[in-house]
């Protein structure tokens, strides 16, 4: 299949939500990096936080974007209409199309002579294998579980159709390509995401010893798992510092002893600083891919990680840190005893070179092969 190889292509960039940076965002931004012209279109977009990260990017939004406030807080408000939203962006002049997916981008409507290219980040999980959690997680029962389920068994339907509308999926791990072949019976190429944090320098010149705290950087909601970290270290009373906002963040803190604190957002240079002086980084939850889990190695330190998802594929068991089995606080406490006691056997060197591999050169390198590849078909 090519890509109009008389002239330039036209390109567009698709992602469900612009309104935090996490790991998904951070790919978006590699591709923006590749493709500077091209307009990224988006679901939900919070100016004041990511113009930032995107300052020349021409940002196109869905009708979504104008409903008040309170709504744009509160996605889960808004799933019903997100399907129809995503499918009125237009695309119709574009002969290449890039959509940034974990739950609608993949689902817009194109050409037929349009390539549409998803790097899937994980099929939507709220739909598929997360789905029962998701309801306890939002605590929906009785009469909102009754409503709720035919809500989610139609957005199901329509993410396994939407899915059908990719032309190549790329996943982010080999956990991800498994499920997209399991829930949309389609294949794809692992392109590890970009991680470059090791590179921003802090601008805290005095600090140059590791310090006692442990780490946690992550988007505060239930599915994280944040709050048995929580519990472990109250029980433990070891000092940790949590940076990330999001809804779970009030009953974390009330759960949270004075040795826990949060920090919320925190720019890249401060993030930085927390990362080069923690003693370890904690990852308390699955993850298709877990980008912290990086950037923390990209310094040097180690990690103790939940034993499930693309987190096996990325970590050295015994090297770049350790592993737990079960997600409850007591079996996370026992792993950081084991962190702490094989603490002086830990490489900082060997840990870097293992984050190097999924470094933003390798990622887009891949991208623009990969690209390649399908316009000598």
């Amino acid at each position: 299949m090519s890509i109009l190889k008389n002239k330039k292509p036209k390109i567009a960039l698709v992602h469900d939500f612009l309104t935090y940076f996490g790991g998904a965002e951070q790919v978006l931004k590699s591709l923006h990096r590749l493709y500077p012209e091209a307009p990224i279109y988006t679901l939900l977009y919070d100016g004041k936080r990511m113009k930032q990260y995107f300052p020349d990017a021409k940002i196109q939004v869905s009708f979504l974007n104008k409903l008040p406030k309170f709504f744009r807080k509160r996605k889960k408000y808004l799933l019903p209409l997100m399907p129809t939203a995503v499918e009125t962006f237009d695309l119709r002049d574009f002969d290449l199309v890039i959509s940034s997916s974990s739950s609608f981008a993949k689902g817009i409507i194109t050409k037929p002579k349009t390539i549409h290219i998803c790097y899937c980040h994980t099929p939507t999980r709220f739909l598929w294998d997360w789905h029962l959690n998701y309801l306890k997680e939002n605590k929906i029962r009785g009469i909102k579980k009754v409503l709720i389920l035919p809500i989610i068994h139609y957005m199901r339907m329509w993410d396994k159709s939407a899915s059908e509308r990719v032309d190549y999926f790329i996943a982010n791990s080999k956990n991800t390509a498994r499920r997209i072949k399991k829930f949309y019976g389609m294949k794809s190429e692992v392109i590890y995401p970009p991680c470059d944090m090791g590179k921003v320098k802090s601008d805290d010149k005095e600090k140059k010893n590791t310090e006692d705290y442990f780490l946690i950087v992550s988007r505060l909601s239930p599915y994280k798992k944040i709050d048995i970290a929580v519990e472990a270290f109250n029980k433990l009373d070891l000092p940790l510092i949590i940076i990330g906002d999001g809804e779970d963040r009030e009953r974390l803190e009330n759960m949270a002893e004075k040795n826990i604190k949060f920090l919320g957002f925190q720019d890249e240079k401060k993030l930085a600083e927390y990362y080069q002086n923690c003693q370890a980084f904690i990852f308390p939850g699955e993850d298709d891919f877990g980008i912290t889990l990086i950037e923390a190695m990209s310094y040097g330190k180690p990690v103790l990680a939940y034993r499930k998802g693309g987190l096996k594929e990325t970590m050295i068991e015994g090297v770049t840190g350790e592993f737990f089995d079960d997600p409850i606080s007591e079996i996370l406490a026992d792993g950081v005893r084991r962190l702490k006691n094989n603490y002086k056997n830990y490489n900082c060197e060997v840990i870097k070179r293992q984050a190097t591999k999924y470094s933003r050169e390798n990622f887009e390198n891949e991208i623009r092969k990969f690209v390649s590849n399908i316009n000598n078909l």
